[in-house]
């Protein structure tokens, strides 16, 4: 399996019998991610967003649908055995389903199968074992680098490791479930002692989140090449953070309590199969910038290991919502400007013998544009919280206040075939308790 090539999948001429797939934002037939729902008093299983629908795939594997590859891992509460199959099985998956829901001679059988998404409870899609957050949006970094370091934003590192460091896994959560104002130690610039109390700058984090699929062993490295079978597919991560801790907590070991107390992930596994069209090429580094250490450069992943994905932010407060104003777009950015491709990073995590398990979760960190519009924090946007947001309806924001909404969007587009979504991966602030 060749991880860039398309197939007729991804026809943009190919449409479904499923009415509400034909032009939806996100799940489109072209799509098909998979996830974990539950119907109306029912219990977990997998499925497969189809427009305004789910595909049961418990279902489908009761009613003789399914490979037998496929059944055993459809039934329980986490998608872990099947993203885990290897890439060809998941692909042919891909295949079936995608001819179930275009061709009417299948929707008998199929029809049956279908759920309302409106009707269903949306759940974790993997148990996730390890979380680790990276930090490869450049312009994020060299944005939080000069509030710190004006003269140095970037440490010499950067250029050379895709810096990361391993977050809480326990606290992931899927979208739609609140999370609540951590409390922390913090301490003013002019204070003789630190305090203990609920973040005074909370703060959100637009990210990229990559499923690992099909595990390594123990010792043995993922090479830059075999990188792209390890990962199964995509979702958006808001790794929420509470900057007055992280300024006082991330010398000298990097950020603890400023990060484990809540990271939201958007539900639907995009899989990798899926975003063979938005594959394009790593842009070239500027000049004077070092190239790639020899473990972490492969020609195919320059040509192909970026995306052309646009990802957003919006924001609704609690008195927006009151008032009915829609919720507001604070920033839209591109992961293009990644600096390390999500491959060299899977290969950079694993290059000292670090085994991955199916349902790790990695994350890429913010990722920022180069221009304000484009910057992926709070942090960015308000300098640090020295410049107060102005939202459309007279309120000003620094940071985070309770009762505000955070969503996040995300759409992969490519000329010549159909745009996909990741759905959205949004939160709403609760006070601290």
């Amino acid at each position: 399996m060749t991880w860039w090539l398309t197939d007729n999948t991804h026809d943009p001429l190919r449409q479904s019998w499923v009415e509400s797939a034909n032009g939806h934002s996100d799940f489109p037939i072209q799509n098909l991610p998979f996830g974990i729902f539950a119907p109306r008093d029912g219990e977990k299983r997998a499925g497969v967003a189809i427009g305004d629908s789910i595909l049961d795939l418990r279902g489908c594997a009761d009613a003789g649908l399914l490979n037998e590859a496929a059944v055993a891992h459809v039934r329980g509460p986490y998608l872990n055995g099947l993203m885990g199959l290897p890439a060809e099985a998941r692909l042919a998956l891909r295949r079936s389903i995608s001819d179930w829901l275009s061709n009417a001679e299948y929707r008998e059988w199929i029809e049956p199968h279908l759920f309302d998404s409106a009707d269903a409870e949306l759940h974790m899609p993997m148990h996730i074992g390890d979380y680790t957050d990276f930090y490869v949006g450049i312009h994020h970094a060299h944005n939080v680098g000069k509030l710190f370091r004006p003269d140095n934003p970037l440490l010499p590192n950067y250029k050379y490791v895709p810096i990361g460091y391993h977050g809480r896994a326990s606290s992931v959560r899927v979208s739609g479930e609140p999370l609540v104002r951590p409390k922390g130690q913090s301490k003013a610039p002019d204070a003789a002692a630190p305090v203990f109390a609920p973040s005074g700058r909370l703060d959100y984090e637009l990210e990229l989140g990559v499923w690992i699929g099909q595990g390594s062993t123990l010792g043995d490295p993922v090479t830059i090449e075999a990188a792209p079978r390890h990962i199964s597919g995509y979702c958006l991560l808001n790794d929420w953070s509470a900057r007055d801790f992280q300024a006082w907590e991330y010398q000298p070991l990097g950020p603890f309590l400023a990060k484990n107390f809540h990271s939201t992930i958007s539900p639907w596994v995009v899989t990798q199969e899926a975003m063979a069209p938005f594959r394009t090429a790593q842009p070239r580094r500027p000049k004077g910038d070092p190239e790639p250490l020899p473990y972490l450069f492969a020609r195919s992943d320059q040509d192909y290991g970026a995306f052309t994905i646009t990802l957003e932010v919006a924001l609704s407060t609690a008195k927006m919502r009151h008032e009915g104003l829609p919720p507001f777009r604070l920033s839209k950015s591109h992961a293009t400007d990644m600096y390390w491709t999500v491959n060299q990073i899977v290969a950079h995590h694993a290059s000292n013998g670090c085994n991955l398990n199916a349902g790790d979760l990695l994350g890429t960190g913010t990722i920022s544009s180069q221009e304000k519009a484009g910057f992926g924090s709070l942090l960015e946007l308000t300098a640090g919280g020295r410049e107060p947001l102005a939202l459309p309806n007279g309120e000003l924001r620094t940071f985070l206040e309770d009762g505000d909404e955070v969503i996040l969007s995300a759409f992969a587009q490519a000329d010549g075939f159909i745009s996909i979504g990741m759905g959205e991966c949004r939160a709403t602030v609760l006070p601290a308790r």
